[in-house]
């Protein structure tokens, strides 16, 4: 049995779901105020290097639960109605992810090409985390 890799699972779900490059979301954010940025980096992640100011942060390994409206750790706020845009470090996690909530029924998420790296280098201001 051959394992499939961790690139052909990137690959897969790059095909399969949006990716919008720091500029495109930009513009998104002009066209849709109540648009939902979320971080799915791991809190030390936030800790060594902050977040982009405004986001959400939902760790990836509850991302399912907090989206989730049957869950018992759904986070109210961010209804499925709401555009969601998910970053990591680079793009491969959040391509997983974004397939993955897309795969749970929702037509209205993607993903920044480059990551967190990608936006700070745009000028997306960041907050640090404590």
């Amino acid at each position: 049995m051959k394992l499939k890799t961790s690139k052909e699972l990137v690959d897969e779900a790059m095909d399969k779901i949006k990716t919008l490059s720091p500029l495109e979301l930009k513009e998104l954010q002009k066209q849709k105020p109540d648009l939902v940025l979320i971080d799915i980096r791991d809190i030390r992640e936030l800790k060594k290097t902050g977040k982009i100011k405004g986001a959400k942060h939902m760790p990836r390994g509850m991302l399912e639960f907090w989206l989730d409206p049957e869950s018992p750790y759904y986070k109210k706020d961010i209804t499925p109605d709401k555009t969601k845009v998910l970053y990591c470090a680079s793009n491969w996690r959040s391509a997983l992810a974004a397939l993955t909530i897309q795969e749970m029924g929702f037509n209205n998420v993607s993903h920044i090409k480059g990551g967190f790296q990608a936006m700070v280098d745009e000028g997306f201001e960041t907050e640090i985390i404590e």
